[in-house]
C-alpha cells in the first residue's frame, strides 16, 4: 500500500512563496505517476500539477501555471510542489497523489484521478 505524507504548508502574504515536500513509501509501480490537488471549503477539489515519474513530464492547470512548479527526486521517492506569487485565491488543503502509470493525455489535472492521497497540508494567503 502507497503511503503519502507531506510538509511545508503554511500561512503566508499574498505575492509570498511556499514549498510542499510529498514522501512517498509503498511498491514504486503503484507510483508510477503523482500529482498535487487542492480544495477550498466549499469547492471541488481541483487538481493543480501531475508528473510522470520516469519522464519528468508536467501539466499544471490554467490557474497555477507560470506561478507553481511541480518536480520530483525518485532517488529520495519525494515530490515537491513550489509554489510562488500566491494570491488568497490559492488558499486551500493541498495534497499529493499517486497512482499506476496512465497515458499521458490521461495525467492532465483536469482529468486524473490517482488512487493513493496524503492527507493534506493547509496553505492560507491573506
Amino acid at each position: 500500500h502507497v503511503q503519502l505524507v507531506e510538509s511545508g504548508g503554511g500561512s503566508v502574504q499574498a505575492g509570498g512563496s511556499l514549498s510542499l515536500t510529498c514522501t512517498a513509501s509503498g511498491p514504486t509501480y503503484e507510483r508510477g505517476c503523482m500529482a498535487w490537488f487542492r480544495q477550498a471549503p466549499g469547492k471541488e477539489r481541483e487538481g493543480v500539477a501531475t508528473i510522470h515519474a520516469d519522464s519528468g513530464i508536467t501539466f499544471y492547470a490554467d490557474s497555477v501555471k507560470d506561478r507553481f512548479t511541480i518536480s520530483q527526486d525518485n532517488a529520495k521517492s519525494t515530490l515537491y510542489l513550489q509554489v510562488n506569487s500566491l494570491k488568497p485565491e490559492d488558499s486551500a488543503m493541498y495534497y499529493c497523489a499517486a497512482d499506476r502509470k496512465v497515458p499521458y493525455g490521461y495525467l492532465r489535472p483536469a482529468l486524473y484521478e490517482p488512487k493513493y492521497w496524503s492527507q493534506g497540508t493547509q496553505v492560507t494567503v491573506s
